[in-house]
């Protein structure tokens, strides 16, 4: 009897052990509300003034968050630099030369630093609520962001070359890339409304303006001025019409076929994402309450938590 009491005693601590391990490990929008209650004003206050001072910074920002949760994780890879034993991210095929906001996030990590008393706040948090921040200073949704993410060891071009949705991607590659990553047909739409902001190079939309016929020819054709079919592989074209602002004109952009990548413009031709391209184009409210909750879905790749990775000292390196 004392045997089968102890047993019970043991089982019932394991439980408890286990349970407390998970929700150690959850994130929560309250993570850093007794370690370091300034932590999410800091990073707003910082956000605000970077994209005061240049409206473009706002999608950079927001796309180092979508870049980072692609290929491992959320878990802020993107920010190493190249090392002896780290090839960094940051030189992959769909950032190198163009993602940008490095320096802001640099900002970011000492004032969120300086505001803790002592590194609290990991850069894979940083990234994910500046990706928020930004938005709303555009004009776009807000959302709670799930915070507890650890900060990765390591880095890989090439699983970044291998997992960040190409701009040549047909929409059945892009369905699947989605999937891979735990995200579905609506995810896949709704998050790549993120490029209501921003701008792309002429490299990456070449091949779409003077090779695909599911593009306006007026639209092309002022296109082309901006981007020859050789040379100029650097000069940026906006993703939209209204580049500066978080707003539902990509997808009515994608209605016209005037999308400005290849893959943008896959998500409204004949498929089966049409449907959700026409509700966007014309619903904002929809647009907006969706595009919130994707983000906080992609939010929740693969996060290290717990003891897993660390919290960084600097965002670029790992800690010695």
């Amino acid at each position: 009897m004392a045997l089968r009491g102890y047993y019970f005693v043991l089982l019932h601590a394991l439980v408890f052990a286990a349970l407390a391990t998970s929700a150690f490990s959850k994130l929560s929008s309250h993570y850093y509300d007794y370690s370091c209650p300034k932590a999410l004003s800091t990073i707003k206050t910082v956000v605000e003034a970077a994209v005061q001072k240049e409206r473009r910074m706002g999608a950079s920002l927001t796309r180092l968050h979508f870049h980072d949760c692609f290929v491992n994780g959320c878990d802020g890879s993107i920010l190493l630099d190249s090392t002896s034993s780290i090839d960094s991210e940051k030189n992959s095929n769909a950032n190198f030369q163009s993602a940008r906001g490095f320096e802001v996030v640099d900002e970011i990590k000492q004032a969120v630093d300086e505001a803790c008393g002592k590194p609290v706040v990991s850069c894979a948090d940083i990234l994910a609520v500046a990706a928020r921040d930004s938005v709303v200073a555009l004009g776009g949704p807000t959302w709670k962001v799930k915070l507890g993410r650890r900060d990765s060891t390591t880095a890989s071009r090439a699983a970044a070359d291998a997992n960040i949705p190409a701009p040549f991607f047909s929409l059945s590659e892009l369905i699947t890339n989605f999937r891979n990553h735990g995200l579905d047909e609506k995810d896949l739409v709704v998050l790549s409304g993120g490029h209501s902001i921003g701008y792309a190079s002429c490299v990456t939309f070449r091949a779409h303006i003077y090779n695909d016929s599911n593009i306006d020819s007026d639209f092309a054709k002022n296109l082309k001025y901006i981007c020859p079919t050789a040379g100029g592989d650097s000069n940026l074209s906006p993703l939209d019409s209204t580049p500066a602002q978080f707003d539902k004109n990509y997808y009515s952009n994608l209605v016209q076929k005037k999308g400005l990548l290849h893959s943008d413009q896959e998500l409204f031709n004949g498929g089966s994402t049409d449907d959700l391209v026409k509700e966007y184009s014309y619903d904002t409210d929809d647009f907006f309450e969706d595009f919130a909750d994707s983000m906080i879905k992609m939010g929740n790749i693969q996060p290290l938590t717990g003891n897993q990775g660390e919290i960084r000292v600097n965002c670029r390196k790992v800690n010695q």
